[in-house]
C-alpha cells in the first residue's frame, strides 16, 4: 500500500525530530488535540513535540498541459515546555536537564528542519512563522507551548478530462482505487500498427511509397 504524501512527509517529521531532539522531550508524535486539553495527563507529558498538517494553501499548474500541479503546503511543529518554578521558566528553561525551554525546542527544531527534503520528493522545508499557542498557570504549574510553521510543496499529476484511475499494482497511489473497489479506468488499446509515408520530389501531396510496420500480434 502506498503512503499519502502528506503522511510521507508528517512521519518523516517526527521521525527526524526524535533522533535529533533526543532528550530534550519526552515525546514526539504527530498531533491528535492533545493540546486542546488541561488535564494533568497532558502536562506531564511535556516537554514534548507534537507534527500535523497545516493544509494546501495554493496549487497552480506547472505547465500549459495543466498536467501537472504543484501544491503549496504547510505542516506545524507544536513544542510544550512546563515548570514548577513559574512561566519564565517554562520559556526559558532551568537549571534542571528536564526544564529544557520552549525557546531552546523553537531554536533544535527549526535548526533540525529548515531546508531538509527529508528524502522525499518534495521542496525543502523552508521555516515560517512562529505562533504563541498559550502560556498557562495551572495548579502551582506554568506550561508554554509554541507552533512553528514550515512551508514545503510537491508535483501532483491529475487525470485527463473525464478518465478514472487505471488498474495498478500494489504500492503505487493509485492503488487505493482499485483496494476500495472505486470506478477504473478503461485501459488504452495496444499500439498494433505503425504507418510510415514516403513522398519524393516534387511532392504532389499523395505518398510515393508506403511501410506498414505491425506491433505484436492482432487478436
Amino acid at each position: 500500500m502506498s503512503t499519502p504524501i502528506i503522511t510521507a512527509v508528517e512521519l518523516a517529521m517526527v521521525a527526524r525530530l526524535r533522533l535529533g531532539l533526543g532528550k530534550m522531550v519526552r515525546s514526539v508524535e504527530t498531533y491528535g488535540g492533545e493540546l486542546d486539553d488541561d488535564s494533568d495527563e497532558v502536562i506531564r507529558r511535556f516537554p514534548a513535540a507534537w507534527v500535523t498538517f497545516g493544509g494546501v494553501r495554493d496549487t497552480q499548474p506547472t505547465a500549459t498541459s495543466r498536467e501537472k500541479w504543484k501544491a503549496e503546503a504547510l505542516f506545524a511543529v507544536m513544542v510544550g515546555a512546563r515548570s514548577v518554578r513559574n512561566e519564565q521558566t517554562a520559556r526559558h528553561g532551568g537549571p534542571a536537564l528536564h526544564e529544557v525551554g520552549t525557546n531552546t525546542l523553537i531554536y533544535a527544531v527549526r535548526r533540525l528542519l529548515s531546508q531538509q527534503d527529508l528524502g522525499l520528493p518534495v521542496r525543502h522545508l523552508a521555516p515560517g512563522r512562529i505562533r504563541t499557542l498559550r502560556h498557562v498557570l495551572l495548579d502551582r504549574e506554568a506550561f508554554s507551548c509554541y507552533a512553528l510553521e514550515f512551508h514545503t510543496a510537491w508535483v501532483e499529476e491529475v487525470l485527463q478530462n473525464g478518465r478514472f484511475p487505471d488498474q495498478v499494482g500494489d504500492g503505487q497511489p493509485d492503488d487505493v482505487f482499485g483496494r476500495y473497489d472505486g470506478q477504473l479506468g478503461v485501459p488504452d488499446p495496444d499500439w498494433l500498427h505503425t504507418g510510415l509515408n514516403y513522398y519524393l520530389q516534387p511532392d504532389d501531396g499523395k505518398p510515393d511509397a508506403q511501410d506498414l510496420i505491425t506491433h505484436g500480434s492482432n487478436p
